[in-house]
């Protein structure tokens, strides 16, 4: 029964930076390996900050051996001096107080993406060490802190005295300009992850530079001993050049700018021959990957133009018109919007939510892409002539879509011959096995648990889904089942609340053609039903590669030609007096084990190994399937090259 004692004393106020250590997801999002991006991140978008103001030309990021990292700047460098309000230093009040900064009003910036003065103090609370060094006219002035706390008082070095101090530092001091340097070790007490993911670090470096024309950024990995330089003076129209080398453009790249002085637009755009849209928007140099009111505006903007557009030249016919979804079929978009004060629905940045970003996204795209379809005819009859192709595939999918949901109502939702449904209703405790085959269909209908696990075995070849168009994908037997036995529907009838089954195991063989048979899978996943990734619920299964046995009864199972030998001499260390006679099993199908040992080896909760399937970095994950599955043979084919010498060829 709880306490109905509740009074003062059962109030709990956590003072200066406890708040952040106590509740960080709160502050990053979460204490994976985003949280610790956002931390680096909130370092950077300072520096960036001092860039935009005109202040700044470059920055170092520098992934160091010892886990941490360093971020240094030319900027001005934070002020060092007595802050009237707290009566500490200025530079110890902006890492130590939250919302303390100078981006509350525009005098010292005009354009920021930093979050108010929170994002600095916030990356000191979860470190368990943060060193930084200003310079600022003759003089290096340094402090430490520990888990948001000063360890050492703010001391100060004449520049050439600085080499007897702190000579690791010297060469981050950026001549004898001002600027700013701050190395930090975040708190693996706190993160989940152990460290920082270095690649996909550098693609958000390389990202940062194309989104402001002119900065240089110098990344250095010390554990892999890599340098590189990012600087793009052209900036988000070589962006878009280099996302576009592999595909096919239909319109040559439209590059326009706009705005006034609270906000600004840049915008490149170009329609590609794929059905695929690409479209990354970004404010104040920050990518906002799900999107915003800006976005909004985007598409409220082209949808008008191209249909008031295709109206004006005679391309409709009565009563015809363009829907968003038409209009985003093969387009590629580099978005970005610099404006005061900008609004995000939560601490990461994901998402921009200032209504005001709408209206003038809306009226600087329909202005300025408007004035360019006018004066570029040709242009606007390929963008129309692909919106009408897409429409069509529309009617097509929508056709075919209406006919599997008909047949998932008429059967409700069972699969005769080819779903064995299990009798759990709860989705959260039920799962569905996707399998190769029918002989591995047929273990595993066998030896399941026929309460909690559902099996749909697929028959043939699977639809390279990268290459089809969605009504083609939609009269495709094996697909038809699946989106039948989950249960969500599929495009704009998509919905999540409707899944029958938590977790989707694709269960195939443990060979080359399993894993075709996988990757083939996962993309139809990626690609039309992302949501099933993002929320967690698909999975591989890990079926094992060897059954080792060395008496009639002693037996153990592995999983790799590594484990196999580890094993091997693992039994024979465990009985050095007997002479050891080893039965190793090669599987080479699923097919090949019995219902007993399917459900030993890959179908028992209790002993089973599974891999959650995440989608990671969108933009990677997005160009890895596009090269492995796409039409373009080159990358492929360079894949194979360089990835050659680790497959193993069955004999």
């Amino acid at each position: 029964m709880s306490n109905n004692n509740y009074g003062a004393e059962n109030i709990t106020v956590l003072e200066g930076l406890e708040a952040v250590r106590k509740r960080p997801g709160m502050y990053i999002g979460n204490t994976g390996k985003d949280g610790l991006h956002r931390c680096l991140g909130e370092i950077l978008d300072n520096s960036v900050d001092e860039f935009m103001a005109g202040h700044a030309t470059t920055f170092k990021v520098v992934m160091r051996k010892d886990g941490s990292v360093l971020v240094a700047d030319d900027g001005r460098g934070i002020p060092t001096d007595i802050h009237p309000k707290t009566g500490k230093s200025t530079l110890e009040t902006i890492l130590t107080v939250l919302h303390a900064g100078g981006k509350f009003d525009q005098n010292s910036y005009q354009f920021s993406g930093g979050l108010h003065g929170v994002g600095a103090s916030v990356v000191n609370a979860l470190s368990d060490i943060l060193e930084v060094w200003v310079s600022r006219e003759d003089d290096i002035h340094y402090m430490s802190f520990s888990k948001g706390k000063s360890s050492k008082e703010l001391v100060k070095f004449e520049k050439e005295m600085l080499a007897g101090k702190h000579p690791e530092i010297v060469e981050h001091i950026m001549g004898d300009k001002t600027g700013t340097v701050i190395a930090f070790k975040p708190d693996y007490g706190i993160f989940e992850d152990v460290g920082f993911d270095t690649k996909e670090i550098a693609l958000s470096l390389k990202q940062m530079a194309y989104l402001n024309k002119g900065l240089k950024i110098v990344f250095v990995d010390e554990k892999e001993g890599v340098e590189e330089e990012f600087c793009f003076p052209k900036g988000i129209l070589t962006y878009l050049e280099d996302i576009t080398k592999k595909d096919t453009l239909l319109t040559p790249i439209i590059h326009f700018e706009g705005g006034e002085k609270n906000f600004v637009l840049e915008m490149a755009i170009a329609y590609a021959s794929d059905n695929k849209e690409k479209l990354y928007p970004f404010t104040n140099g920050i990518i906002n990957p799900e999107g915003g009111m800006h976005v909004t505006g985007l598409k409220t903007a082209i949808t008008k133009l191209i249909n008031n557009y295709a109206q004006q030249k005679g391309f409709f016919k009565k009563d015809e018109k363009f829907t968003s979804d038409d209009l985003r079929e093969g387009v590629r978009i580099v978005l970005s919007i610099k404006m005061v004060d900008p609004q995000f629905t939560s601490q990461s940045k994901v998402k921009l939510g200032s209504t005001i970003a709408r209206k003038h996204t809306d009226r600087i795209v329909m202005e300025k892409l408007g004035t360019y379809l006018e004066e570029n005819p040709a242009i606007g009859q390929t963008i129309v002539t692909k919106a009408q192709l897409a429409m069509k595939a529309r009617f097509a999918a929508k056709a075919a879509r209406e006919s599997v949901l008909r047949k998932g109502v008429m059967e409700s939702m069972a699969l005769p011959g080819k779903l064995a449904d299990c009798s759990e209703k709860d989705p959260a405790k039920s799962e569905i096995y996707i399998v190769e085959g029918d002989s591995a269909g047929g273990s595993a209908k066998q030896g399941r648990d026929r309460e909690t696990q559902a099996i749909l075995p697929l028959r043939g070849k699977v639809l390279n889904t990268e290459r089809a168009t969605l009504d083609r994908i939609m009269n495709y037997e094996g697909i038809k089942n699946m989106i039948i036995a989950f249960g969500t529907g599929i495009g704009d009838k998509f919905d999540i609340d409707k899944l029958r089954y938590h977790k989707i195991i694709v269960m195939t063989d443990a060979d080359v053609d399993g894993a075709h048979i996988t990757t083939l899978l996962l993309t139809f996943f990626f690609r039309y039903m992302p949501r099933l990734i993002e929320d967690g619920y698909i999975y591989m299964a890990r079926p094992p590669l060897y059954k080792i046995s060395w008496t009639k009864s002693k037996f153990v199972y592995v999983y790799s030609d590594e484990e196999k030998e580890s094993a091997i001499e693992k039994i024979k260390s465990e009985n050095p007096d007997k002479e050891m006679k080893f039965e190793i099993q090669r599987y080479k199908g699923l097919g090949e084990m019995n219902p007993e040992q399917l459900w030993e080896t890959t179908m028992d909760p209790a002993g089973r190994l599974l891999w959650q399937v995440t989608i990671g970095e969108a933009q990677a994950a997005d160009e890895i399937f596009e090269d492995l599955m796409g039409a373009d043979v080159e990358p492929r084919r360079k894949f194979i090259e360089e990835n050659a010498v680790f497959a193993e060829v069955d004999m």
